[in-house]
């Protein structure tokens, strides 16, 4: 915190030192105006994402794998330019994968370069809802393959 004031005095860091869950979530979210979530495992990921719709609260969220990696925004509680709804994450993943399926962090290895990539895209998506400018990725996962230095982009639809 105090290194980061020292660069930015205008930037305020609250720490909360506690376990996010789906019960700690909705208040912790509440407090936020856009959430930006990189957890590492769907348990939280769930947790972030209900909140964050029960509580109108954009989230710009996004995962990293051992090479690759992936962005959404989610509002689920508006509708898009089709006057639908927008999906939310459990249209994107309606449920974890098995146990053991997707190996965590810890276990796979993450490069860190990659981890600045997607970080910096979340970043501009945060940009992007603050300002009213560009178009954020609410609707389509950008992709990103590290090693072949390739990005993608699918639509989904709420379910």
């Amino acid at each position: 915190s105090a290194a980061i004031t020292r660069i930015n005095p205008n930037v305020v860091v609250e720490p909360h030192r506690l376990r996010l869950t789906a019960d700690s979530a909705p208040a912790l979210v509440a407090r936020y105006d856009i959430v930006v979530d990189g957890s590492d495992n769907f348990e939280t990921r769930y947790a972030v994402a209900d909140a964050c719709a029960a509580e109108g609260k954009p989230l710009v969220h996004a995962a990293v794998g051992r090479f690759d990696g992936s962005l959404t925004v989610l509002k689920p509680f508006e509708a898009g330019a089709d006057g639908k709804p927008n999906p939310g994450y459990r249209d994107l993943f309606p449920e974890a994968p098995p146990e053991g399926l997707v190996p965590s962090c810890a276990v796979a290895g993450i490069v860190g370069a990659l981890t600045g990539v997607i970080g910096t895209l979340q970043a501009m998506e945060t940009i992007k809802l603050i300002t009213g400018i560009g178009e954020p990725l609410v609707g389509r996962l950008l992709l990103y393959d590290a090693l072949g230095a390739r990005f993608d982009t699918i639509r989904y639809k709420r379910a």
